[in-house]
Parts: structure tokens; sequence; C-alpha cells
């Protein structure tokens, strides 16, 4: 499809013209921390960040939500559907991350909730202006993506390059008017700028490729780097909560004091913690922090690759960024199994 330029004032402009008639996420600046969240003016958006607390998943498959509710013996009452919704300013890495989240929602067991909210969404994507300090996206491949997106935003120079992908992503561009075609000569910066990025995300370099993993894992099962580091960690479980490709959950139900109305709710669960894997009877098949904090590197590197031929972690950082006990960066981990 043809890529159109936007300066950005204009797509400043535009944005408000869409706050009008529905809901846009982007990110804005918290602190020193960037976050997503809805926006009430364009202004408030930071396109330059380097990357968020939270991934934008949130918005997908929500922290904790409400699946149904329940009154009497047999009245129940679905969520009512989510109205149409913009996902703006999304990087590369977080668009490959909610790929893998709608092919494990899509596929075998659909998951209704996480589909109505996934077709209600538009997704834009933002080639990434800044790098955070322990991004390795371009060692594990995504650092630019060319497919999950329905409009893309590059900044090439003092505009924005614009790029739909589907008919949602034409529609949203349609949408801020007649725009210029983009000029030979920014399509070529555009590709110097994913290269750019390439090879900017690599602040924590992986010995290996990606594809090597699941091998790398298979011969390291017993390896004694499983107990040292579990040693440190404090199974907080703050490396699932950041993580974009992280999607366990608990469901519990929720009964009204007056036993006669309640919910049902889903709330985002992890790995890491130790009630995770604890079963009827009291018993645990994963007790020990070591059995645990194995068992994370195992599900991102070695059986989800078994199920979807894809790696589980598309290299945010995020996890290296939130771990106060610093045991959760996974280069770091592989590295150390591949010197053996």
């Amino acid at each position: 499809m043809t890529v159109k330029q936007m300066d950005p004032a204009s797509l400043n402009g535009w944005v408000d013209g869409l706050l009008l008639n529905r809901t846009v996420i982007g990110p804005v600046q918290k602190g020193d921390k960037f976050v997503f969240e809805s926006l009430s003016r364009a202004s408030d958006l930071r396109l330059d960040y380097d990357t968020t607390l939270l991934p934008p998943k949130k918005f997908l498959l929500p922290s904790r939500e409400i699946l149904l509710t329940f009154r009497g013996d047999s009245h129940y009452a679905s969520q009512a559907p989510p109205d149409p919704f913009v996902l703006l300013g999304v990087h590369p890495y977080d668009v490959a991350a909610i790929r893998q989240m709608d092919r494990v929602f899509s596929e075998k067991q659909v998951d209704t909730h996480y589909m109505a909210r996934r077709g209600a969404c538009t997704l834009v994507a933002l080639d990434a202006q800044a790098v955070s300090p322990n991004n390795f996206a371009g060692c594990m491949g995504t650092a630019t993506v060319r497919e999950g997106w329905d409009l893309l935003f590059s900044r090439v120079g003092g505009a924005y390059l614009a790029e739909a992908a589907t008919e949602k992503g034409e529609s949203l561009l349609r949408s801020a008017g007649l725009l210029a075609d983009a000029a030979p000569g920014q399509l070529e910066e555009r590709d110097r700028l994913w290269e750019s990025n390439r090879q900017a995300m690599r602040r924590h370099v992986l010995h290996c490729s990606p594809q090597d993993l699941p091998g790398l894992l298979s011969r390291n099962y017993d390896h004694p780097l499983w107990q040292e580091r579990a040693e440190r960690c404090f199974s907080c479980g703050a490396c699932n909560v950041v993580c974009p490709t992280c999607y366990c959950f608990d469901v519990q139900d929720e009964v009204d004091w007056s036993l006669e109305c309640g919910s049902r709710c889903r709330a985002w669960d992890g790995c890491l913690l130790r009630d995770f894997a604890s079963v009827a009877g009291g018993h645990n098949f994963r007790r020990h922090s070591a059995e645990r904090y194995r068992h994370r590197y195992y599900r991102k590197a070695k059986y989800l690759p078994e199920m979807t031929g894809e790696i589980a972690c598309v290299g945010c950082g995020r996890c290296v960024d939130a771990c106060v006990a610093r045991t959760a960066n996974p280069v770091e981990v592989y590295n150390t199994l591949l010197g053996d």
C-alpha cells in the first residue's frame, strides 16, 4: 500500500480528531517512566519513549477482568463487547508479542473475551525513536516487524511516514485527510532507520541464534545455574507481570455477602509465584524456587517454541528492568549456558 507522510503538528491534529468519537490509547510520561493509557489530548503523547513499564497487552488481556456475572440459580450474563479503540504508538517488539498472543487465544480453545478486544482494536505501530538500556530486540529479530499492525508510523527527519497494512489502517489514515505520498528518499531513510534500530537494540548480545535456544535448553536441564540464580531470586513474579508474552491467569468466583449474586473474574498469574503450581490436596509440582526459575526459561524458549515455532521472548528488556535481584536477564542466562 502507498506510504504517506505527515508532519508532527498534523499528526497531533489527527489524533485530537480521533478523540472526538473514540478511545485512543498511547504512551505518556509518568515521572521519569512511560506508560500506555487513554488519552484526553494529543499533546500528552510521547512518541519518543524508549519503553513502557507495562506492555500494551494490558488493554487486550487486562490484569483483572470480570468474565461474567451471576444471580440466583440460573441467571448468567457475559460482559458486553468492548467499544472500538485505537492502540497507538506500539513498538515493533510489542507488536510481535501481541501477534503471539493472537495465535494463542485464537487457536484450539478460542478465548472470546480476548478476541473481542482484539477485534475492537486498531493497532497503530511506531518504529522506536529511542532504545531502553536493557533492550535486546535486535537479537530476537523483533526490532522491526512487517506484519501484525494495521498502521505503522516511522519518524524520518521532520516527518512521520504512515503505511497502512489493513482496511482498518487505511480507514484510520483516510480520516487524516489528503496526505502527500512519501518521497523515494524518505523511504530509503526509513530503510536506514530499520537497520539502525536492529543494531541499536542489542544492548545485551545473545551469542547464538534464537532458533538454537530450544536445543540449548534441552542439553542443560540439570545445569547448576538454575539453583545458583534461584538462591538470589525472590520469586516475586515481577518478570512475569511486565512480560508482553506472558498470558497465564487465574479464575475465581467472587460471591456477594448475600450469597445471591457474584461474578467470575480472571487475573494475571505467574509461574515464578509459589502458589502458581499448587493443586488439590496441598500438593505443589514446583515447590522449589529453582524449579520455578528454570520453568520460566523453558516455557519461553523451549516448550512454546515446540508448539508454535516462535520464541516467546521479544527482547523488550522489561524483565531486566523490573528484577531487583538482577537474576531475570535472559541473555545472561543463555550466554552462561552457551559457555559450558
